[in-house]
């Protein structure tokens, strides 16, 4: 539903979006009319989540300095966003907010209606969260060599939690046995909170969960951290070794979160939009509370987005292909 003004509470605290109270003025984007003239539409996820989390932090931050409204248009998870950002007038008026499964989708699933690469226009990766190997405390491992050499021992006992065909648990794990020859047997529950309970109850063994999801009980003790999906050792999680450093060279796992255009908007119109985002971005408060959140801030250009989207695509494409993975 389209909302012109929403106080919700997130992860990192209440945020208030209420777009209409300071505007500044429209600026020219260079040799085109000044840009913009009339609201923007950050069309993203349903309530609650990560992408809409980032939506609201950017409503909210580049308004005054646009000069116009910057409304958020939650719409419900799956192909609906893309479709309708896809099918957009390339004005910069209609701009997708959305996790890099917007741009797996079509290797998830059929007859899905957007091109990633070509229907889309990269504004900016925004935001990053790396994924953390966890396991239950029982399990008698201390590191992730430990864990290799214990799947390796025993193939096929262990279990690991997955929120679904297709979610970031799972194509974390099917990469992480891709690369080190272990055979694990997925638990497929409906969506994280079912998959960090299945892991808290013992059920499962063992999890690749996203920052924000494992971060309290990781503190709690309920679960033991092993290492972190990033290249380089993450502030999120201080001490914790990098699953690359740690015997799998080259791993790595997270949630994105980029901003797009319609293929086809102006790059003048392009380069005002990232100037703006990124300043926004870049501030103290948005950095504390995406960190607060269990993310990062990460403000590429529009080029750095794209390339990473395309690698994204080939490197988790041959993951998807070679473990069969689909959704209906």
């Amino acid at each position: 539903m389209l909302q012109l003004c929403n106080v919700r509470m997130i992860a990192a605290g209440v945020i208030a979006v209420c777009p209409g109270l300071v505007y500044g003025q429209p600026a020219s984007t260079g040799s085109g009319p000044a840009f913009p003239v009339k609201a923007i539409r950050l069309v993203t996820s349903q309530p609650g989540g990560g992408a809409d989390f980032v939506a609201r932090l950017i409503a909210q931050g580049t308004a005054p300095a646009l000069g116009q409204p910057v409304v958020v248009d939650n719409r419900a998870t799956g192909v609906i966003p893309g479709q309708l950002v896809a099918r957009a007038q390339p004005d910069g008026y209609t701009l997708l907010v959305f996790g890099g499964t917007f741009w797996l989708q079509p290797l998830l699933q059929k007859n899905v209606p957007y091109d990633p690469v070509k229907d889309f226009a990269p504004i900016t990766l925004a935001h990053s969260s790396p994924t953390v190997l966890v396991v239950h405390p029982s399990l008698p491992v201390k590191n992730v060599k430990e864990i290799i050499a214990l799947a390796k021992s025993k193939p096929g006992m262990l279990n690991y939690s997955s929120g679904g065909a297709g979610s970031s648990a799972q194509l974390a794990t099917e990469l992480f046995k891709s690369m080190t020859g272990v055979n694990m047997v997925q638990i497929n529950y409906k969506g994280t909170g079912p998959a960090v309970n299945g892991l808290l109850s013992g059920e499962a063994q063992l999890m690749f969960s996203n920052a924000a999801a494992s971060a309290p009980h990781i503190k709690s003790g309920r679960m033991k951290a092993l290492a972190v999906a990033s290249l380089q050792p993450s502030e999120l999680f201080p001490g914790l070794p990098t699953i690359a450093a740690s015997g799998v060279p080259g791993f790595t796992s997270g949630s994105t979160i980029g901003v797009f255009a319609p293929a086809g908007t102006p790059a003048a119109i392009i380069n005002r939009l990232h100037q703006e985002i990124v300043r926004v971005l870049r501030t103290d408060d948005v950095k504390k509370k995406f960190f607060d959140s269990g993310a990062e801030t990460v403000g590429s250009t529009p080029q750095e987005l794209g390339d990473f989207m395309k690698a994204e695509i080939a490197r988790m494409g041959k993951v998807i292909r070679d473990a069969g993975i689909s959704e209906p």
